[in-house]
């Protein structure tokens, strides 16, 4: 053994505490103590920091590390400062510093004291910064999470491509970079934009195999709450990441958390850093639980023992999917990734770019698409996953121990030769200059805009599958791009071409199985308004409980569906409450409803519970933060003013059609208003008098019933839903 792997060694067991490297951290040491300019590769819980730390530890000079992460600044230097005998052996500059801390470390880093000096990008680039780094002996320039330096990456910071200038200014110093999630086009843009095409590369595989993948649907908001819930009370005790998109989310699902017994904290950009590090501390000493953060700012944990990330909101792209849920699981034990899938989330993120450049437009959508493939996707998500960063699965592990829910819950597969074959054909037909889309649409026969201004109508092509559905194409074409078959490039926004490979499988198909892409619902169910899912609830006890509502109904001389409607029954069909709290929980039952009606139905739930000796699963019984809304106050306040709708939806920037639905969820929820003065204006006394008998003697509250007695020539469904309202106001309030 040579001297330096003696030096190697020993330092990795005397000060960082480990007997043996993991994958290939000795030979990329190795490489940055000979000077090489090193590009690094490694997933998430594969070892990075130590692939810089322990030089860092054996240099003469100074390593600089450049980081985006605040929190992972602070996690890593405190960690460092328990190896090493010297308090300064570490420190970090940032925003997150005040000025009289920014000059003692400074004062500590020219003593000679420092080893390691975590800098933020934005304040490795400042004048300041550089002319202090030329007084120093700096060894090593470290860039953490690379991928920021390319357009094309998921997180691209522009402070990254300055990054390169500085350190020339400093000094000729080699380079390490290194990534946990980058594509072949990302690996090539950080080699460019750092001028180290030369370097030593190292690339592990991004597999996981610890990790499981699921993607659940998410109906609702209320619905996913009350998923997470019941999930972490399952998983007792363990340590969890909950991501969500914006700050807001993260503070009520904290809340929720909170006030359902679970020990959680918030962590996001907006809060004051002295509380972020104070929530991030009782996170690492297990002070807590969960911790709640905003996919946006990015969460720097770096805790072994975390079983499990939950998204409740889906990623901006598959990179951010990938580096999140590699918190998890890093201690190499099980542990569970559960995406909560809608695709109106994907359209709330697509609003968050309409006001950019098209290019930075459609770049950030293709990110967002390729999130959507993934998430869709029928087939081993792992497969999928690792095909996005450029590697082929090849191992059937995920299969055989079931590591994702499409092999734990796989799904029928079709043969599907003939069909790739023919997408395969008609892209290269137009010699891939399209985007899925476009493919799929001349397939199914779409005359879109797009389809006729290049004549593609016209081509025999057109039509040929309309027999089958557009997801069923999708998933075609997706899965012939999992086999190599066809290549998309992300230069030109996400068109496709045959590979060398497709133009094979064309003049020799062969035998490929597909399975078809999930259809998750586009919709998601406003969050009072969650159905139970059919023939879930105990039918028996349902129609007790119809029965009660019924002989409520005619003592009060209203519809059954004004006491509490259906979903709501089914519900208590399900969850059994016995008091007046648990019964407030149940869907559509407001505090006021549950105290003005619930006294009969608790009664007879508790009895049937008693007699039938149903063990009732009381953590199905989810508590929610009461919801004082500002638009609900603003809006109950406005119509006792008088305040004309339109007026209304305009001083709170909703549409009309908005409001009116919130107030139709205020008067459901047991809330009486006054809107007389508005409908007197649209509608005369004596109609409103037939609508109002109309409701009366109706089985139900379906407008599209009521306005098939009524006749759409008389009055509209607008109308309907203003007199619904009116009527519950005041029959059921």
């Amino acid at each position: 053994m040579s001297t330096l792997d003696q030096q190697i060694s020993k330092t990795l067991k005397e000060f960082f505490g480990f007997d043996s490297f993991k994958g290939t951290q000795a030979e990329v040491i190795k490489s940055i103590l000979a000077g090489n300019n090193t590009f690094v590769i490694m997933p998430t819980g594969g070892g990075k920091s130590l692939c810089y730390q322990l030089p860092a530890v054996l240099s003469d000079g100074i390593t600089i590390i450049i980081s985006p992460l605040i929190a992972l600044m602070k996690n890593q230097v405190d960690l460092i400062r328990t190896f090493g005998a010297k308090k300064g052996l570490a420190h970090f500059l940032n925003s997150s510093l005040s000025k009289k801390e920014i000059e003692t470390v400074k004062e500590d880093v020219l003593s000679g004291n420092t080893k390691m000096l975590y800098v933020a990008p934005e304040t490795f680039n400042k004048e300041r910064t550089v002319e202090f780094l030329k007084r120093i002996k700096v060894s090593i320039i470290a860039i953490d999470e690379a991928h920021c330096i390319s357009e094309w990456g998921h997180d691209f910071r522009p402070e990254y491509r300055k990054i390169k200038a500085v350190v020339d200014e400093i000094g000729p110093l080699p380079i390490i970079a290194l990534t946990a999630s980058a594509t072949p086009k990302v690996q090539d843009d950080i080699l460019k934009n750092l001028d180290i095409e030369d370097a030593k590369k190292f690339k592990s595989s991004f597999d996981r195999p610890n990790l499981y993948y699921e993607v659940r649907p998410k109906l609702s908001g209320k619905q996913a709450v009350k998923d997470i819930i019941s999930y972490i009370k399952s998983e007792q005790g363990k340590s969890g990441i909950i991501y969500c998109l914006t700050r807001k989310k993260v503070e009520e699902l904290a809340e929720a958390l909170r006030i359902n017994g679970i020990k959680a904290i918030e962590y996001h950009a907006g809060m004051e850093s002295s509380l972020r590090n104070k929530n991030q501390d009782l996170f690492l000493m297990e002070e807590v639980d969960v911790i709640c953060a905003t996919i946006a700012f990015g969460m720097g944990i770096d805790k072994p023992d975390v079983r499990y990330v939950i998204h409740y909101d889906v990623p901006k792209s598959v990179e951010s999917y990938y580096q999140e849920t590699g918190r998890s699981g890093r201690d190499g034990l099980t542990s569970d990734c559960i995406l909560y899938y809608n695709f109106n989330d994907l359209l709330k993120l697509e609003k968050l770019y309409r006001d950019k450049q098209y290019y930075e437009r459609e770049k950030a959508n293709q990110l967002l698409r390729h999130m959507a493939a993934f998430s869709e996707n029928a087939n081993c998500r792992r497969e999928a996953l690792l095909h996005y960063f450029g590697e082929k699965y090849e191992s059937e592990d995920c299969a055989t121990h079931k590591m994702c829910s499409n092999c734990r819950y796989p799904k029928e597969k079709i043969e599907g030769s003939n069909d790739i074959a023919t997408v395969l054909k008609l892209i290269h037909h137009l010699d891939g200059e399209f985007v899925l889309d476009h493919f799929v649409n001349i397939i199914i026969g779409v005359s879109s805009q797009a389809i006729t201004s290049y004549g593609h109508h016209k081509i025999e092509e057109f039509g040929i599958g309309r027999e089958q559905s557009y997801n069923y194409w999708k998933s075609i074409l997706r899965k012939a791009d999992i086999e190599e078959l066809v290549e998309q490039h992300i230069e030109t926004l996400g068109t496709y071409s045959v590979t060398e490979k497709g133009l094979q499988y064309i003049d020799t198909p062969y035998e490929i199985m597909v399975a078809i892409d999930t259809q998750f619902d586009t919709a998601v169910v406003d969050d009072d308004e969650v159905k139970m899912g059919n023939g879930g609830h105990d039918k028996v006890l349902f129609n007790m409980l119809k029965d009660v509502r019924k002989s409520i109904a005619k003592e009060l001389n209203v519809p059954p569906y004004v006491v509490f409607q259906d979903p709501s029954l089914e519900e208590m069909a399900i969850k059994y409450p016995i008091t007046e709290e648990e019964l407030s929980q149940i869907v559509g039952v407001s505090a006021t409803k549950a105290n003005r009606y619930g006294k009969k139905f608790l009664e007879l739930i508790a009895q049937y519970v008693e007699e039938n000796e149903i063990d009732r699963a009381e953590d199905l019984i989810i508590k929610s933060v009461a919801q004082k809304s500002k638009n609900k106050v603003f809006i109950i306040q406005n119509i006792d003013k008088k305040i004309e709708l339109e007026d209304i939806a305009k001083a709170i920037g909703l549409s009309l059609e908005e409001v009116v639905e919130e107030i139709e969820n205020i008067v459901y929820s047991g809330t009486k208003v006054d809107i007389n003065y508005y409908v007197n204006e649209i509608l005369d006394l004596d109609f409103q008098d037939e609508i109002f008998d109309y409701f009366r003697h109706a089985e139900n509250d379906s407008l599209e019933k009521a306005i098939d007695e009524i006749g759409p020539e008389y009055v509209t469904q607008e109308e309907l839903q203003l007199m619904r309202i009116k009527f519950i106001s005041e029959m059921a309030n």
